[in-house]
């Protein structure tokens, strides 16, 4: 899946914008969602999970932006070095 055609996918979670998984070897890295914010914005929460960690050892981290297409603009950016990486990129529910 192309982080262009990525940003074309319906959300599979209810209330989110977005939601998109990275994966290398078939685990996950990096899980990234869009949900709206009380202000109108949107935050990116993104969970991250270093190859070789165990699945608790997770981090997560919010990325607060003033508008959906800030928020857009950060995670296609993500999705195309993860891509560059090696890793990938789908959404969850979405074969």
């Amino acid at each position: 899946m192309s982080p262009k055609s990525a940003t074309l996918d319906p959300p599979s979670d209810a209330g989110l914008v977005f939601h998109y998984e990275a994966r290398s070897e078939g685990k996950i890295v990096t899980s990234l969602r869009g949900v709206p914010s009380a202000d109108g914005g949107i935050t990116v929460e993104a969970d991250v999970f270093p190859v070789g960690s165990k699945p608790d050892e997770g981090l997560s981290r919010p990325f607060p932006f003033a508008s959906e297409a800030s928020a857009r603009r950060f995670v296609e950016e993500a999705l195309v070095a993860l891509e560059y990486l090696g890793c990938d990129v789908r959404t969850p529910g979405v074969d």
